[in-house]
């Protein structure tokens, strides 16, 4: 059964009471597992292929909220509008009653007022206070209307309570009170505690709205990045076409400071790509014909045509936005505690309310009992203080600013759990190839000795200087896709050399390349290949050769020996390249009391070589590892008490990712090394591991300080309500403030 994985945009989710919810209702469906995110109000949801996105939407409307299916490449994480107007209109009612209502200084000009106008209109006087009523009109309209959501949330979760259900009844309650009260003149009215409480509640919750939108800004700015447009080559023309028309090997234009439009390989033009915004990089890259090219990124200075080689969703673009979506999607599991409790919390309040009015009612004043009306204004208190929102929103807020800051850096958090884990790790596996190493093969060092050439002769002494030679190897090996051949290829353009002729060209694998080069007057046979395959064709080699090679197979390098007519005159070392911040990330490891492995299926003396320079210990290198014995080392690794991050690019390293306890892929590498992993490093540079550890540990510390705090506001605010010590306005005040600490503590995450 094919299972999709798809993402909606919830409306209505108040509280993280709502999150539980949506996802009780959504696994009534068989085969759907939810994930609600009250931070982004969205929910992501696994379900078989055949389950129509309309009937996840019609259970989502049935536990009463509103939804619609997030498409590619659409935040679903906007600032709402709706929590502006709301703001606005409950301002314009509330702060006129709350004046009226605390103001006493104007009560008697306000009934005089009331009064004379009501006897001009031979209208009755009501019985009791007339600026009462007045407070009492004005609050009907928010009350009624623009509080209306929160009442209709309130009924259709009536079975299930969420912070709705305590805000509606605590508005409603202060509201019926006050209109009762000055209709028998039973006591003092509320009509100032229903109006602010709704006004607190409002504000907190645009500001909340507001901080979130800062919050997914990162993602934001990333999404905006793709291109709607794109100019292509058709018969020589060039037509501008929408991006979702493109196909794979279509030619496109991309013009100075303009974006790339899609994944590709540069075939005409020469410029530098800003690629900061998608792998974190901070300086350009030369581009040129064969370059490939990352689809958003920035060309800067040159025009070039690209030849597009993924499009739509399969781009490197396209793969980063959705792992970030996905993982703000996924709860970390420190998130459940929470949830849980959340899930009982507002019934508990509930009850803390009834039991507080009926304490204050019959067992205060020293046993003999308060009014009402200071019993019901209590109750409401304790109703309005209550906040599960921080509850709700500590983890995912700091997740989303956690992902979204990390995708501008080119670290991406596929997993929430790396948040726990990070901080736990102490030792690090790392393959060599594309990890430690820059992964592309290069001439290290060229030897070419004018001891050796004196076995030729005279008749080639006008040609044995370095750049003809060079140029035999340059004709040779542009024949050649071997990666030692396509290095001593680049090696020897970037020396100079030029291309001759060659005939008879012949490839041996595992052994080298010959052919015969024209040079005007000689032609020699020139052969390329390892010392065992040259030496069987080739007389005893020079001194300076032997010395050349021993040299090269000592420090891990690939030997490439080349001769001209069974005469060894030249020697290439070949290795790859180790990265420049190698050294210093593995130092930073050991500073945090991580130890470092080298596990590599390349040999033993590269393997040596590569962990000499970078500070790895000998006894943790294990070199021609196949993919099995790096999982048996991880899983070593783990059994003997460990907590194993493991670092790689390639498809033998998916085994061991995916083993690892937390696992970190290369974006360099391939699909199915990222796929494994739990953390994505678009960025070249090795030490952006480091800084997916520090990110994961500073974001799990703010997680850790949002809860504490949502833990003690209620247990501290509780009691103090219940205890009569607040007025309901001021309960509002810090339910809305507790809410928005945890926002802004989180956008602290850097």
């Amino acid at each position: 059964m094919a299972v999709e994985a798809r993402t909606f945009s919830v409306a209505g989710m108040t509280c993280s009471s709502c999150v539980n919810s949506i996802e009780k209702s959504l696994k009534e469906i068989d085969g759907v597992s939810a994930s609600v995110n009250f931070a982004t109000e969205t929910v992501h949801i696994l379900a078989p292929a055949e389950i129509k996105s309309s009937e996840i939407i019609k259970k989502i409307k049935g536990a009463g909220y509103s939804a619609t299916l997030v498409e590619d490449g659409v935040n679903p994480a906007l600032h709402n509008r709706k929590s502006g107007r709301a703001l606005f209109f409950a301002a314009l009612f509330a702060l006129p009653t709350i004046a009226i209502s605390m103001v006493h200084q104007w009560h008697e000009r306000v009934d005089e007022q009331i009064l004379r106008t009501l006897d001009s209109l031979n209208i009755l006087p009501p019985l009791y206070s007339p600026t009462a009523w007045l407070a009492i009109g004005l609050t009907a309209p928010l009350i009624l209307i623009v509080a209306l959501p929160i009442h209709r949330a309130a009924l259709r979760n009536i079975f299930h309570p969420t912070m709705d259900s305590l805000i509606s009844l605590g508005s409603l309650s202060a509201f019926g009170w006050s209109i009762y009260s000055n209709a028998t003149g039973a006591g003092d009215v509320y009509t100032e505690v229903a109006a602010g409480v709704l006004l607190f509640v409002i504000l907190g919750r645009y500001l909340e709205s507001r901080a979130k939108h800062r919050a997914s800004s990162a993602l934001s700015t990333l999404l905006a990045l793709g291109a709607k447009e794109v100019t292509v080559l058709r018969n020589g023309l060039e037509v501008i076409i929408p991006i979702s028309e493109l196909a794979i090997g279509d030619d496109f234009v991309v013009k100075p400071g303009a974006r790339i439009a899609t994944d590709g390989l540069v075939i005409s033009g020469v410029s530098s790509v800003n690629n900061s915004m998608i792998t974190g990089e901070s300086t350009p890259v030369e581009v040129s014909p064969g370059s490939r090219v990352i689809g958003a990124s920035l060309n800067n200075n040159g025009r070039i045509i690209v030849r597009a080689n993924r499009v739509g969703s399969d781009t490197e673009f396209a793969r980063i936005t959705a792992m970030v979506v996905q993982a703000q999607g996924v709860k970390a599991p420190i998130q459940r505690v929470a949830d849980r409790i959340s899930s009982i919390f507002v019934p508990v309040v509930t009850a803390l309310a009834i039991a507080t009015f009926f304490g204050w009612y019959y067992l205060g004043n020293n046993g003999a009992g308060h009014s009402i009306a200071q019993s019901i204004q209590i109750a409401i208190t304790v109703l309005v203080i209550a906040c599960p929102c921080a509850l709700g929103l500590a983890t995912p807020v700091a997740l989303l600013v956690a992902s979204g800051r990390g995708a501008s850096r080119g670290i991406v958090l596929r997993q929430p759990r790396v948040l726990e884990l990070a901080r736990k790790v102490d030792v690090v596996v790392l393959d060599k190839t594309g990890t430690l190493t820059t992964g592309v093969m290069k001439v290290i060092e060229a030897t070419i000795p004018t001891s050796a050439h004196r076995v030729l002769g005279p008749d080639f002494a006008s040609f044995l200087n370095e750049k003809t030679i060079l140029s035999t190897a340059l004709s040779l090996e542009l024949a050649n896709d071997h990666p030692i051949g396509q290095a001593i290829s680049s090696h020897a353009l970037a020396q100079g050399a030029s291309r001759s002729e060659v005939t008879d060209f012949a490839q041996t694998p595992g052994a080298g390349v010959a052919g015969r080069v024209m040079l005007g007057a000689i032609s020699p046979v020139v052969l390329i290949g390892t010392p065992k395959a040259i030496a069987h064709s080739a007389t005893a080699f020079d001194s300076a050769i032997e010395s050349a090679i021993a040299r090269g197979e000592e420090n891990g390098y690939s030997v490439a020996v080349l001769a001209w007519d069974g005469v060894a005159i030249a020697v290439f070392a070949i290795g790859d390249q180790v990265k420049a911040d190698a050294t210093s990330t593995i130092s930073a490891l050991i500073d945090k009391g991580i130890t470092p492995w080298l596990v590599t299926g390349d040999n033993e003396e590269s393997a040596a070589a590569i962990a000499r320079t970078v500070g790895i210990k000998g006894e943790h290198v294990i070199a021609r590892a196949l993919p099995e014995e790096k999982l048996a080392r991880v899983s070593a690794l783990k059994a003997a008490g460990h907590n194993v991050l493991m670092i790689g690019d390639g498809i033998n390293d998916a085994a061991a990712l995916a083993a690892a306890d937390l696992s970190m892929a290369m974006g360099t590498g391939t699909d199915t090394a990222i796929s494994s992993s739990d953390i994505t490093l678009m960025r070249p540079e090795l030490m952006s591991a480091v800084d997916a550890l520090n990110l994961s540990k500073r974001t799990l510390t703010t997680i850790k300080s949002n809860l504490g705090w949502a833990f003690a506001y209620n247990v501290i605010g509780l009691p103090i309500a219940a205890a009569g010590l607040l007025t309901p306005m001021y309960a509002a005040a810090a339910m809305a403030v507790s809410s928005l600490f945890v926002v802004t503590n989180s956008l602290r995450i850097k």
